[in-house]
């Protein structure tokens, strides 16, 4: 069983992959790598989280990966999470892409 690190507005936590909700809805802020509070930032929102991992991973430029947060609700997923959100059994679409 996979684990992400989740932070939300007043704490870090642990998350674990199976109780990862790949159906609730999504928000992506992607910009071009670390110290994007320099550089445009795009934003997306989505009907599923499984949407939003698939275009950060499979759409996103691989240099926008480290710039990129997810949210859901009040929680947010860095760019290795996404990676491991793609990567996990429970992720429910078929991958076009390894990493």
């Amino acid at each position: 069983m996979a684990i992400v690190l989740v932070m939300s507005a007043d704490r870090v936590h642990l998350h674990h992959m199976d109780e990862f909700n790949f159906q609730a809805p999504a928000e992506v802020y992607a910009s071009r790598g670390r110290g994007a509070s320099k550089r445009p930032m795009t934003f997306h929102r989505f009907d599923n989280a499984a949407e939003a991992v698939r275009f950060v991973i499979e759409t996103l430029p691989p240099e926008m990966l480290y710039g990129t947060v997810m949210e859901i609700g009040e929680a947010r997923f860095l760019g290795n999470d996404i990676k491991r959100l793609y990567s996990s059994d429970e992720y429910p679409f078929q991958r076009a892409v390894s990493i």
